[in-house]
């Protein structure tokens, strides 16, 4: 189909990408609604729009490079305050609460394959690629396609369903905090730390408040992203060698593999040690999380590109009730086992977060809420997700033939 603006017309998307996201910070930070909603929300909204009146294509080579640079990038700009030996006891805790959330998306394949099997063909197949994604991510999506050779009609189809549900979803998990009832069932030590530490100027916003002006230089700038290229450069290259080896063959050794041939893991730890171990040159360097931040708006309007409402009701409709499905009894349970275990509130939803979307929107939604504590032991727990995805995708996709 058709779009105003092609595929190929790179400077018209970057600038609407990165307009929409700027635009968005600016609402989140002078109207009290569009604080309430966040910018993240808006921009999502605003490209789905966008999309969906033909406006702006579904997929585009611009796209790619949001994911294959902006992201990357992002993450070790906004872990430069990860102090491995301040979260190493809060990240245990998250990497529990998110195998708890995983629970809820196998028991959702479950349930969603047993009432659509008889209506949608092949249905085993989506079953482990919904697993692996609703567990680890993209990658684990890809693996399972080819693992049990999906149609590319039904690929399409359930790439745009994922996309839509991931984004009405995401909206969802950013309201919650919102909702007295939730607030009143469950703690919330992170939501109370942000209102505490704002600035309690009346007529301004929290997002207004707590990204207000600091001081920085041209050294920051230049220094926060420099240090961020290198990191992504010298993980992808270590990643992929060892990846290529590391052997496979047997669950530990494809566990290695997966584990230390993951850039986004290396990105991570390496930002972390530098952090830990060097926190008096790391924390002098003002405006990483800013520019981090940003990075990640950008990501967020990406994600609602692809949720294109027509191609889902005219290709299959049914396997938007089928992701439904999955991501309703993901949260149900993720809320039940985190109030049962005595989670946060702000743990449940992360980790919900970062099984349905992975790491990177878990990350951004704990950037928009301010609950910086919880980054970099959600992205920890998000890179495991992309670990034991193909393993429980696989499992589901042999299982769910017999029932």
């Amino acid at each position: 189909m058709s779009t105003l603006i092609s595929a190929d017309n790179t400077w018209a998307l970057w600038s609407i990408l990165i307009g929409i996201a700027a635009i968005s910070i600016y609402l989140e930070q002078n109207y009290k609604w569009a604080s309430k909603v966040t910018g993240a929300i808006i921009g999502l909204v605003a490209a789905m729009l966008l999309a969906n009146f033909n406006i702006i294509p579904t997929a585009a080579p611009t796209y790619d490079v949001v994911w294959g640079y902006v992201v990357p990038l992002a993450i070790p700009l906004l872990l430069f305050d990860a102090n491995i030996k301040k979260i190493w006891r809060e990240s245990g805790r998250v990497l529990i609460m998110f195998l708890l959330s995983s629970i809820g998306t196998i028991v959702g394949v479950l349930l969603a394959f047993m009432m659509l099997k008889n209506y949608i063909p092949d249905l085993y197949k989506m079953a482990a690629m919904m697993t692996g994604s609703y567990i680890g991510g993209g990658v684990n999506f890809a693996a399972m396609a080819e693992s049990f050779g999906t149609g590319e009609e039904w690929i399409s189809a359930l790439t745009v369903a994922d996309n839509l549900l991931m984004a009405v979803y995401f909206f969802v998990l950013l309201a919650i905090p919102s909702i007295n009832f939730f607030m009143r069932k469950f703690k919330h030590p992170h939501i109370d730390a942000v209102n505490e530490n704002v600035n309690k100027e009346e007529g301004e916003t929290l997002a207004a408040k707590y990204w207000g002006r600091k001081d920085i230089s041209l050294r920051d700038i230049s220094f926060a992203v420099a240090i961020a290229f290198i990191i992504v450069w010298i993980s992808t290259e270590i990643s992929a060698v060892l990846a290529s080896v590391i052997p496979t063959g047997n669950f530990v050794l494809n566990l290695f593999n997966g584990f230390l041939g993951n850039k986004y893991l290396l990105i991570t730890t390496f930002t972390m040690l530098l952090a830990t171990y060097a926190p008096n040159f790391i924390s002098n360097i003002h405006g990483a999380q800013e520019i981090g931040t940003f990075l990640i708006y950008i990501f967020l309007v990406v994600i609602g590109v692809p949720a294109s409402i027509p191609v889902i009701l005219s290709q299959a409709p049914l396997l938007l009730v089928f992701t439904f499905i999955i991501v309703a009894i993901n949260m149900i349970i993720s809320l039940v086992l985190g109030k049962l275990f005595n989670f946060s509130l702000e743990e449940i939803l992360l980790c919900s977060n970062a099984n349905i979307g992975g790491p990177t929107t878990a990350a951004a939604m704990a950037i928009a809420k301010g609950w910086n504590k919880l980054i970099g032991p959600i992205v920890l727990a998000g890179i495991f997700g992309y670990i034991i995805g193909n393993y429980l995708g696989i499992f589901m996709g042999n299982l769910t033939p017999l029932l």
